[in-house]
């Protein structure tokens, strides 16, 4: 394993196996036949779930990043269609089909069953203060099928490490829309990815662009100033701290461990095409730096 924090390390193994959620046609397909209409909707009912039937303003503060209108377009017209019980169900049944597709039925209960115990400890090791996304999907009943499992548990990491991102980006200040213009800046990301996938119109760009020029973090044409390079690597450095206390109890050989046993599957996901890349996850190819 490279020098790079275990952490970022780990979410770079696991990652893939969370997102065929979104990816895959499995998962779409079975948003499309519980009702749901269109992505979005799928999107939203399915990952917002495990929070219950809550309304659409716990939905947007969670997933911040997002254009609010976006957001309530979907929630909490989502729930009168389906019950977030139902959706839990609904999206890790898909998930553990897509993943059985992709990886085959031999390697991914293998994979599953070597990785249960330790990604498991990890979860319960995880602090779920500040993080609903990870507390609601820890609270689940864990999926009997242990495929289903081993997709509950990137995904419930996953959260993890995503609310503390969060929490980071919104103390230093910035909106949703302006995160994705360092993410951009960063990523060398067609600014389009970001409006798009996120909701944000191309005059809400330019505005956000413009108050990040004026607190220093960008030029006016949306280039990275060193304030801001250096503030986005700050922020990337600190969501990699907090989401390494679950994996204390593992220790470096159990980390190394875990990153050695995803990574293939990371890799076949990724080489099956179904996953995006560039992506507004800000994945790499699991390829890159291994």
């Amino acid at each position: 394993m490279s020098a790079e924090h275990p952490a970022r390390a780990l979410w770079r193994a696991y990652e893939p196996v969370h997102a065929v959620t979104y990816f895959a046609p499995e998962c779409r397909e079975a948003a499309r036949a519980v009702g749901l209409r269109g992505f979005w909707m799928g999107y939203f009912g399915s990952r917002a779930a495990p929070l219950g039937p809550v309304p659409p303003g716990v939905v947007e503060a969670t997933f911040y990043n997002f254009h609010p209108d976006r957001v309530r377009r979907a929630i909490p017209e989502a729930w009168s269609i389906a019950a977030p019980a139902a959706l839990v169900r609904m999206r890790t049944k898909a998930a553990a089909a897509a993943l059985r597709r992709l990886l085959g039925d031999e390697v991914a209960e293998r994979l599953a069953t070597d990785v249960d115990v330790a990604m498991t400890e990890a979860i319960w090791r995880g602090d779920p203060a500040g993080r609903p996304l990870f507390a609601a999907n820890r609270d689940l009943d864990p999926p009997d099928d242990v495929v289903g499992r081993l997709w509950w548990s990137a995904t419930t990491m996953r959260e993890h490490r995503g609310d503390g991102h969060v929490a980071l980006l919104a103390g230093a200040g910035l909106d949703g829309c302006e995160v994705h213009v360092l993410a951009s800046g960063d990523r060398a990301v067609d600014p389009e990815l970001f409006q798009r996938s996120r909701g944000w119109s191309a005059d809400d760009w330019q505005a956000a662009v413009e108050r990040l020029a004026g607190r220093g973090l960008v030029t006016h044409h949306g280039e990275f100033t060193a304030a801001g390079r250096e503030l986005l690597a700050e922020i990337e450095r600190r969501t990699d701290e907090l989401a390494e206390r679950p994996y204390d109890a593992l220790g470096e050989a159990g980390v190394v461990a875990l990153v050695d046993a995803l990574g293939p599957a990371a890799r076949t996901i990724a080489a099956s095409g179904e996953v995006l890349y560039p992506n507004p996850m800000g994945l790499p190819r699991p390829d890159v730096g291994d």
